[in-house]
């Protein structure tokens, strides 16, 4: 049996916002980054061979932005949760190809999907969660 103090904690509303901020804080970081300095976006998404770069940095940009806050306002989340898992997978062959690599930026690398992986987790979690208290 869960503790009355944890069980309140974990019930809170004000919890639940904490966790999802936690949970699409990179997201919101490099999305509003992109947006700020959309020049150093463009640079970024030429370097991973994304032609034509200012497309894929707007997409990029909405992808993140806009899939944080439907996970921050908790409307539609499994929209933000699903483009965010996606955009997240997605990466993975473009930016992290381990399997490509040798020795420790081999290793490097894959733990970097490995985390990749685990915010796809996170991203299902909250969609889940989203829906099994969601009021009809």
């Amino acid at each position: 049996m869960t503790p009355a103090l944890i069980s309140g904690i974990l019930r809170s509303p004000i919890t639940a916002f904490v966790a999802r901020l936690l949970l699409v804080f990179m997201f919101l970081g490099s999305g509003i980054d992109k947006l700020v300095n959309f020049g150093n976006a463009q640079e970024e998404m030429a370097y991973f061979g994304l032609n034509p770069p200012a497309l894929f940095a707007v997409l990029t940009i909405i992808a993140q932005l806009g899939g944080a806050a439907l996970i921050l306002i908790n409307r539609a989340t499994w929209l933000g949760a699903g483009g965010l898992a996606i955009f997240t997978v997605l990466t993975i062959p473009i930016a992290h190809h381990f399997w490509t690599m040798e020795g420790e930026a081999r290793l490097i690398e894959f733990y970097f999907v490995v985390e990749h992986l685990a915010v796809v987790g996170g991203m299902m979690l909250v969609a889940i969660l989203a829906e099994r208290t969601r009021v009809a």
